[in-house]
This record gives C-alpha cells, sequence and structure tokens, in this order.
C-alpha cells in the first residue's frame, strides 16, 4: 500500500469525477473519492484501495475531516483532483444573489480551499500535484454563461500563476479542459435562471436552451466520462511540466479556431451555434 501512489478526487458522486475514480483504481492508485453524499453512492465499491468520504467544498469543515482521513487510511497524498462543479445560465440581471454566490462558491472559492488545506500536506512532503478541472468554458465564452465563464476564467489564472510559487517547493498544477462530456450536467448540474420578468431576453434564451438541450440529448460528439478520466490520468502521470491537457474533439477544435480565426468571425460562428 505504501507503494502505491494516492489520488484524492472532489465530486465524484457523477460524471467525470466517478469516472475518474473507477480509472485510478483500475491504474492500481489508492482512491480518496470524495462527495457531499457518499452514503448515496452504490455504484462505487469500497477495498482497501477506494474509500468514499464527505467532503462538500462549500464547508471547509468536511474538507478538513475528508484530508485527515484520508491521510490516515493511505499516509500520503501525491495527486488532487479538483473537479466538483456545476454550471449557471441565463442573463446576468436575472440571477439571484444566492444563485450568484454559490457559482463561484463551487467552482472557485471551493477549488481555492481545498487547495490551502492540501498544501500543508504537500509541503511537508516536498511533493504533490493539483490537476484543476476546467473547462472548454475556461478558454472561450458561449452566450448566457456569463457567471460560469467567470468562474471558470478564474481557475485558469488561478492554476497558472499558482505553479510558479509552487515549483521551487516541489508541488505543481496542471488544468484539463473537457469539452462537452455525455454527463448530467444539463439536468442535475445546470441551473437557469428564471427569465419570466426579462421579456426582452426570453427569446434567445429559449433559441439558447432548445440548441443546448438537442445537442445534449444527440450527444453528438461529446465525449464519455472515461475518456476525460484517461485524459486525468495523463496529467497525472506526465513527466514533462505539461501545463494545460484539452480534453475531447470538440474542445480541442474550438480552441484550435479560436487561435486561428478573428476574434469578428469566431465570434459569428458562435452565435450561430449557441442561437441559430
Amino acid at each position: 500500500m505504501k507503494n502505491r501512489k494516492t489520488i484524492l478526487i472532489t465530486g465524484c458522486s457523477s460524471g467525470i469525477g466517478k469516472a475518474t475514480a473507477r480509472h485510478f483504481h483500475q491504474k492500481g492508485w489508492n482512491v480518496v473519492a470524495t462527495m457531499r453524499n457518499p452514503g448515496k453512492e452504490k455504484s462505487l465499491s469500497e477495498d482497501d484501495r477506494l474509500i468514499k468520504l464527505k467532503l462538500d467544498v462549500q464547508d471547509k469543515a468536511t474538507i478538513k475531516n475528508a484530508l485527515k482521513s484520508a491521510i490516515k487510511r493511505f499516509g500520503k497524498i501525491d495527486v488532487v483532483v479538483n473537479n466538483a462543479g456545476y454550471g449557471t445560465a441565463g442573463p446576468l440581471e436575472a440571477a439571484r444573489d444566492d444563485q450568484i454566490k454559490r457559482q463561484f462558491d463551487v467552482n472557485l472559492f471551493g477549488v481555492i480551499d481545498v487547495t490551502r488545506a492540501v498544501l500543508p500536506h504537500f509541503r511537508e512532503n516536498k511533493s504533490g500535484r493539483f490537476i484543476n478541472i476546467s473547462s472548454m468554458g475556461g478558454l472561450v465564452t458561449f452566450p448566457f454563461f456569463s457567471l460560469y465563464h467567470a468562474t471558470k476564467w478564474a481557475i485558469e489564472g488561478f492554476s497558472e500563476s499558482l505553479q510558479y510559487e509552487l515549483e521551487h517547493l516541489g508541488i505543481d498544477v496542471k488544468v484539463v479542459e473537457p469539452g462537452a462530456v455525455k454527463t448530467d450536467f444539463a439536468g442535475r448540474s445546470l441551473d437557469l435562471f428564471d427569465v419570466s420578468g426579462y421579456p426582452d431576453h426570453q427569446s434567445l434564451v429559449e433559441k439558447m436552451k432548445k440548441n443546448f438541450d438537442q445537442r445534449s440529448s444527440k450527444a453528438s460528439g461529446y465525449s464519455e466520462p472515461e475518456q476525460i478520466a484517461a485524459v486525468i490520468f495523463k496529467a497525472a502521470s506526465d513527466a514533462n511540466g505539461r501545463f494545460r491537457f484539452i480534453a475531447g474533439k470538440d474542445a480541442r477544435l474550438v480552441w484550435r479556431l479560436r487561435r486561428l480565426l478573428s476574434f469578428k468571425l469566431f465570434r459569428a460562428i458562435i452565435k450561430k451555434q449557441a442561437l441559430g
């Protein structure tokens, strides 16, 4: 057990987090699969190399307790994957204060709090790796996702700067940027604003949601969660100092277009795809 590497992953109740826990377990790692309600997760089975722990990124006490339990069980944590997250969508002026706060608490401040909690352990060991799950939405933007993009662009800047200050301590940082993934993001993980009081936005929001739902139902070109998990494993195993891992054909295509085309042309393409 002591010779195996250990990974702690947030947001393992579904999607990318659950697939990543399974992938690393299959690769022989010790896995600390954390989630808000571990008792409800039945498809991840605990054994001598996998434990499920309660960790809510909005609750610092659960972060501290999960970290303590993980170190007690496996002795050392080598990699932390900050995966927990969700999305809001709709016009900014329709967003409630609590929706704005939760979007930043989960996607940004939760990552910061987990990182700060783990850093003393990594510094003590003079080694460690953070893998922060950003998004294609951390590189480009789409209509009516301004708050979600704000958090993911913040994760990009946070991660890129943090790598400089931690490098001399033997700690590194990487980001993984998935494109569209076959998960329940459009259902349980997407919080749509109420636009009933904003008729001038309503028609465009309806077009956005219709196009979004159509793509989600067909999942054409979407990656499987297991494909993203494989990219996360590459990031965890990387020995070449690579920082950014773009995951998914759609994400790679969109990023290539963003770099090659003028902003005016790229913006027109995004508007056509998102709003029709």
